[in-house]
C-alpha cells in the first residue's frame, strides 16, 4: 500500500482536531469543566487519547479553542443569514444578539469559558480566537468605526461583560436588559438583529440544537 499524500494526512489531522473541539463543547456543556476529562473528550471524538496532547497543551486550552470555534461560527452564521445585510448597524445588532444568545442557550458552557478567561493563562491565542477577532473587527468597521484597533477591544469587553452579567450565579441579569443596554450604547433600534420573542429568535434556537454544522471539516475563507 502506497503511503498517504501530505494533503490527505493534513485533512485527517484537521478532521481529528475538529472532532475534539466538538466533543469538548458537547461534554463541558453537559457535565461542566471539572467533571469532563481529556479521556472523555477523546472517547467522544473517537480519537486516541494521545492525540489530544498532540493538538492542545491541556484541557483549558482545548476548551477555550472549542468555545471560540462555537462563537466564531455562531457569529458567522448570524452575520450571513438571509436576508443578507450589508448595513453596519444591522450587522452589529446581529453580532450582539449572537453572543448574548450563547449565554442564554448554553449557560454551563459559557460560564466555564468566562471562568477560564480569569485563570492565570488568560486568553488562549488560537486560530479560532483569531477568526472571532477578525469577524468582530470587521463588524466594527462596517458599523462605521474610524478607529477599529480601539473600538474592537471595547466591543469585545462590553460583550464579555454582558455575558458575565447574564451568568453570575445567584444574581444573573436578564438577557433582554443587557441587550437593551448594548443597543442604547451603540444607538441601535430594538427591531434590528434578532429581537427577543421574535419568530427569527425561535428559528435560531431551533437550529442551535445541532452543533455539528459549527464543526464541519471543510475549509472556510478567512474574513478580511
Amino acid at each position: 500500500m502506497s503511503p498517504r499524500s501530505a494533503s490527505v494526512n493534513e485533512e485527517l489531522r484537521r478532521r481529528s482536531r475538529e472532532r475534539l473541539l466538538q466533543a469538548a463543547v458537547e461534554l463541558v456543556g453537559e457535565h461542566g469543566f471539572e467533571a469532563t476529562t481529556l479521556g472523555d473528550i477523546a472517547d467522544r471524538a473517537g480519537s486516541a487519547r494521545g492525540l489530544v496532547s498532540y493538538y492542545f497543551p491541556g484541557k483549558r486550552q482545548l476548551v477555550q479553542s472549542a468555545v471560540h470555534r462555537l462563537m466564531h461560527r455562531t457569529l458567522e452564521e448570524a452575520l450571513e443569514r438571509e436576508p443578507r445585510a450589508e448595513d453596519g448597524r444591522e450587522r452589529l445588532a446581529r453580532a450582539i444578539d449572537a453572543i448574548l444568545g450563547l449565554a442564554g442557550d448554553r449557560p454551563v458552557l459559557m460560564r466555564q469559558h468566562m471562568a477560564g478567561l480569569l485563570q492565570a493563562e488568560g486568553l488562549v491565542q488560537c486560530p479560532e480566537q483569531q477568526r472571532l477577532s477578525e469577524l468582530l473587527s470587521d463588524t466594527v468597521a462596517r458599523y462605521g468605526s474610524h478607529d477599529v484597533p480601539a473600538d474592537y477591544p471595547m466591543l469585545r469587553a462590553l460583550l464579555m461583560g454582558a455575558v458575565f452579567a447574564a451568568l453570575v450565579p445567584g444574581a444573573p441579569m436578564p438577557v433582554p436588559a443587557l441587550r437593551a443596554a448594548l443597543f442604547q450604547r451603540y444607538g441601535l433600534d430594538w427591531e434590528l438583529g434578532v429581537p427577543p420573542g421574535s419568530d427569527t429568535e425561535a428559528e435560531a434556537r431551533g437550529r442551535d440544537q445541532d452543533l455539528s454544522r459549527f464543526f464541519a471539516t471543510e475549509e472556510r475563507p478567512s474574513h478580511p
